[in-house]
């Protein structure tokens, strides 16, 4: 019925049963309360499972009770049915004994005759014998003759003296016929009085001895027995059904405030919960933290709620939790014990279970139990986002603080009731305030009494917007600065109020109107240069015309040279051929030998030479090519290994003749879409001009890799390099670089160009870096595929399912 799983601590709050009492005795005051909590938790399992027995036990009280009322109503019912036996059997033993004692001194005093003693003689025998007390209750002694005939009696009844024993007596015959063997027999006197009687026959027959007792008087103890024993069994139930609706009505009204009191500790917890907020209550003199299980919430800890101390933490372990550059529990607990503090309000933060740190509020009241002890009770508030809320809120207010300080313009902030709110340094300078005079809160009226630039001038409305939400006006000061205003109303009412220095717009207007004077005087300057001006426009009309004609003229000229040269290439070649062809069938002497070593020399002089212009005339006739527009290039794929290892063994013997290495760092397995023959003319010419420019026994370093969807080759030397003046004109047909080495190395100077021109083609290009002395990197990137690849691809294949 009570909940366990969330208990506050000692502030006020009991768990069930103890929360019940706690409410009844609220006024007590916090201090006699104020470990209740640690009570209520080793005690709660007890609690908890009376809790859980409570409906058994409320069905198997009435049992009990009846079961107990029933056991104590049949043990006393035997027991006084056993009372009665005794008092009967009782009765009957005293019956017997009195009439063996009469028969056996009325047996001594019988004479020889045989006749019965005198009437007055048998009392007085009757009397001597028998003693008072055993004559109480209606006991009645009969002394008859032979004949049955009543003769004497005790006590003295002189009714009862002469009459026969069987009218007065009833069964008297079964009395006195069988005497001493009858026993007791319950008989009937006169007025239908039940009674017990014995009786005693006389030696001789001479007459007998009857006793008996009535019944009534016999059991009047026994009356009294019945009815004490009813009274105290009726009142016995009685105060055990008062009991048991006591404990009913106790019940219900418990179940009620369970049912209360976990609606207000729901409610509480729920609350705490959505507040973000936990409780604490920190038993400072025994180091132990009781928390709620909104606080474990809080900071993400699982504790076992099932078990009776999952709610208190050891002093270390929150210790560890708090953020060490804030503050710690032993300067909280400083505060309380040394300087005698009241109440606690801190922030600080506080880890999370997943590491975070969470920004917390404690506020707390120090209260004392009964022996005196401090307790430190309150809640924890999470204000993580309240904080960063102000450190956003301090971190914009500075920055706009330095935007409004670091304004070129006077800058001044007023509420509805004309108070400072803000200014910055520029304000203050123009109206002469000291700083400390430009303090929030300062009235407007005093604070330009207290202005050491008072502002002179007449205002001037501009716009006709002067309807008390804003307003611009210009004044002017006493050292002939000027400055303009503009206010605007806030939604607050306040205004605020920006002035500029305008004195050097004022300076320009009058400069402007001095200027315009001295305008007007050079417009008539200008019409007369305007006719000069449109007899100019006319002659560069006529020049421009001129211009276009030598221009169309000079690239009329550059396509003739082109085509001059294309044709020129084709004349050249088939000579050259002859003469290429007949050198080497003289140096190979296949119709026999030349005879001396001088025609051998010049032949190889002759071959090489016609080479050498068989490849300048090559480039001149590809580059006159490209120009003209004639170069068409054939798409394939092409394998970078395969074309570089062509490349190489073709350079290979003029890098063994000045033994150069060439070292390789290619990429496996590179295929490009290019024309297979300009890719080779490309590298071969990048080579060669590597090999030509390298120093003896130098190296070159050739790298092929894939560069964002390009194929990037580059070749690098330790030559003789580059200047950065040089630079610019390499890529230029029919220039190369002027230094010692190009001297000694003769050449077309198209061989970069041609490179150049060919990469372009392509859709890539060609980069030059160079250092003199140190060497040089030509680096050609190249796409993997190229767009016109891929229409004729594509062209390709659209004709095949067209035919198909």
């Amino acid at each position: 019925m009570a909940n366990a799983d969330a208990r506050p601590a000692s502030a006020g709050f009991q768990d069930s049963a103890a929360g019940r009492r706690g409410m009844r005795h609220s006024t007590s005051g916090a201090a006699s309360n104020a470990v209740g909590g640690y009570a209520r938790i080793f005690s709660h399992p007890a609690y908890e499972n009376l809790l859980s027995s409570e409906d058994f036990l409320r069905r198997l009280v009435p049992v009990l009770i009846v079961l107990f009322l029933a056991v104590v109503g049949v043990a006393r019912w035997v027991q006084i049915n056993k009372f009665a036996e005794q008092i009967i059997d009782t009765n009957r033993a005293e019956l017997h004994f009195i009439a063996e004692l009469l028969e056996e001194r009325i047996s001594d005093q019988l004479t020889g005759d045989e006749t019965l003693p005198g009437e007055e003689d048998l009392k007085r025998i009757l009397r001597d014998t028998v003693a008072a007390r055993y004559l109480g209750r209606q006991r009645q002694i009969l002394v008859t003759d032979k004949d049955h005939k009543i003769v004497a009696t005790v006590p003295q009844v002189s009714r009862y003296v002469g009459r026969n024993l069987h009218s007065l007596v009833g069964n008297a015959h079964l009395l006195t016929m069988f005497g001493r063997s009858a026993s007791s027999r319950e008989i009937v006197v006169e007025n239908d009085t039940e009674a017990l009687a014995v009786h005693r026959i006389l030696p001789n027959g001479l007459g007998g001895i009857t006793l008996y007792q009535p019944k009534e008087p016999m059991m009047e103890n026994w009356r009294y027995a019945v009815s004490t024993n009813v009274s105290l069994f009726v009142g016995t139930s009685s105060i055990l059904l008062v009991i048991l609706y006591a404990y009913f009505a106790q019940s219900a009204r418990a179940r009620e405030a369970d049912s209360i009191y976990l609606l207000a500790q729901n409610r509480f917890e729920t609350a705490l919960d959505r507040g973000k907020c936990g409780l604490w209550d920190w038993d400072i003199s025994r180091g132990r933290i009781y928390w709620s299980d909104s606080m474990f919430a809080l900071l993400g800890i699982g504790h076992d709620k099932s078990q009776p101390n999952a709610n208190i933490l050891g002093f270390q372990k929150v210790a560890e939790l708090i953020h060490a550059d804030d503050t710690s529990l032993y300067s909280v607990a400083d505060l309380v014990l040394v300087e005698q503090a009241e109440a606690i309000d801190k922030v600080f933060r506080m880890r999370h279970e997943d590491g975070k740190w969470l920004w917390t509020r404690i506020r707390a009241q120090v209260v004392h139990n009964r022996r005196g002890e401090p307790h430190l009770i309150g809640i924890a508030i999470d204000v993580t986002e309240q904080e960063n809320i102000r450190r956003r809120t301090r971190t914009i207010s500075t920055r706009l603080h330095d935007a409004i300080e670091n304004l070129s313009e006077a800058f001044v902030l007023w509420d509805h009731r004309k108070r400072l709110v803000m200014c910055n340094s520029k304000f203050q300078q123009l109206h002469g305030l000291k700083p400390e005079l430009a303090v929030p809160g300062v009235p407007y009226e005093e604070l330009m009494e207290q202005a050491g630039n008072p502002l002179q001038g007449t205002e001037i409305i501009q716009g006709g917007k002067d309807s008390g939400d804003s307003r611009s006006y210009e004044v002017k000061l006493r050292d002939g600065r000027w400055l303009q205003f503009n206010e605007r109303r806030t939604q607050d009412g306040g205004y605020v109020s920006v002035g500029n220095d305008i004195t050097a717009i004022k300076r320009h207007e009058k400069q402007l109107m001095d200027s315009e004077l001295r305008q007007k005087a050079t417009i008539a300057d200008l019409s007369q240069s305007r006719q000069k001006l449109e007899i100019q426009a006319k002659q560069l009309e006529e020049l421009a015309g001129k211009h276009e004609k030598e221009r169309t003229r000079a690239e009329e000229a550059n396509q003739a040279k082109s085509d001059f040269l294309a044709n020129m290439s084709h004349e050249l070649r088939t000579p050259l051929n002859a003469v290429i062809g007949f050198s080497e069938i003289m140096q190979e002497e296949l119709f026999g030998e030349l005879g001396s070593d001088k025609y051998r020399e010049y032949c190889r002089d002759i071959h090489s030479s016609g080479t050498f212009l068989l490849g300048v005339i090559n480039d001149i006739l590809d580059m006159s090519k490209i120009e003209a527009g004639r170069f068409t290039l054939d798409f394939e794929p092409v394998s970078v290994d395969t074309i570089l290892e062509e490349t190489l063994r073709i350079i290979s013997r003029e890098a063994a003749n000045k033994e150069i290495t060439i070292r390789e760092a290619v990429q496996e397995g590179l295929e490009i879409d290019a024309d297979r023959r300009a890719v080779k003319q490309i590298l071969l010419n990048l080579l060669s001009n590597a090999v030509k420019f390298s120093n003896k026994g130098g190296e070159i370093f050739v790298r092929a890799r894939i560069v964002s969807k390009c194929l990037r080759i580059s070749i690098e030397d330790k030559g003789i390099g580059i200047s950065k003046h040089d630079l610019s004109k390499l890529g230029r047909p029919f220039e190369q670089a002027q230094n010692q080495m190009t001297r000694n190395h003769k050449g077309s100077g198209l061989g970069l160009a041609i490179s150049a021109s060919l990469a372009r083609m392509h859709g890539g290009k060609l980069k030059i870096r160079s250092r003199e002395g140190k060497g040089t990197i030509v680096s050609v990137q190249l796409p993997l595929s190229h767009p016109d690849q891929k229409k004729q691809k594509a062209k390709k294949q659209e004709q095949e399912k067209t035919a198909a």
